[in-house]
């Protein structure tokens, strides 16, 4: 793992760098994986992205700020997406990658569209999963629940996790082991967070007609109204490509790895 200040404000960011297997391409353009919200980036490796993605090139997982091992800073200011997506430009950097694929799920999927539309000289192929490109107020409440905000700020991760039926009576493996990563998280910062969220605007389709860079969509067909979102912006980009999960929700969006990685990798073969 590697931690560096972030230009912005010299908070910790933490990411490593997993370099494929002797044989592989060496010239294969690394892809930079941005996980969601309340999240870490242990989540690419746990859900089986990291292999599959390692075996063909450099893959770099970053710990995006609030989460994981970065700096959790409390004030809302300190998440916008200028300041997110400047903090991916400084792990680049640090990392001595010029240009990268981007992949990000919910959260991590803004930054990668911000980042396509803002810095286009560095992003070379774009994967949002679970993403949009609208504006967010109120998005947080669809994909939490009604009054997520207050209950972070009241009743910390405990109230997050029983607002979405995750209380300590939880006994299912998977969603125990979620429970457990979401009590992990700094309330305060993910509040913040969510705060900063909230006003998000959303990104004019005259940027997204703008933005050359390949880019595949994928949402759960119960991820509303992520998915029509999704649907709309693969649409409005020129080299766009939408591909539905049938059946999922948005916090399925990710498993399992494989539908989702058997539309991701040709895509990155191109690059």
């Amino acid at each position: 793992m590697q931690v560096i200040p972030s230009p912005v404000d010299g908070i910790d960011l933490a990411y490593d760098l997993t370099r494929p297997a002797t044989g592989a391409a060496s010239d294969a353009r690394p892809v930079v994986l941005l996980h969601g919200s309340v999240l870490t980036r242990a989540i690419w490796r746990g859900l089986g992205y990291l292999a599959p993605l390692a075996a063909e090139r450099p893959v770099v997982r970053i710990d995006v700020r609030g989460h994981g091992r970065s700096g959790r800073p409390h004030e809302a200011a300190a998440y916008t997406q200028e300041v997110l997506v400047a903090d991916l430009l400084a792990v680049l950097d640090h990392a001595g990658i010029e240009r990268a694929h981007l992949l990000g799920y919910s959260l991590g999927a803004r930054i990668a569209v911000t980042a396509a539309v803002t810095v286009p000289e560095r992003v070379d192929r774009l994967v949002s999963l679970g993403g949009s490109a609208a504006a967010q107020s109120g998005a947080l409440e669809t994909v939490f629940f009604p009054g997520v905000l207050d209950a972070l700020r009241a009743g910390g991760m405990e109230a997050f996790c029983a607002g979405q039926g995750l209380g300590p009576e939880t006994t299912d493996r998977r969603r125990a082991a979620t429970r457990q990563a979401f009590l992990a998280a700094d309330p305060l910062a993910m509040a913040a967070l969510f705060e900063a969220t909230d006003a998000t605007p959303g990104i004019d389709d005259a940027r997204l007609v703008a933005c050359e860079a390949p880019a595949l969509w994928m949402a759960g067909t119960r991820d509303q109204p992520r998915c029509d979102e999704s649907r709309h912006a693969a649409a409005v980009m020129p080299r766009g490509r939408f591909v539905p999960l049938p059946g999922r929700t948005h916090g399925g969006t990710l498993s399992p790895a494989g539908p989702v990685l058997d539309e991701v990798l040709p895509l990155l073969r191109e690059g």
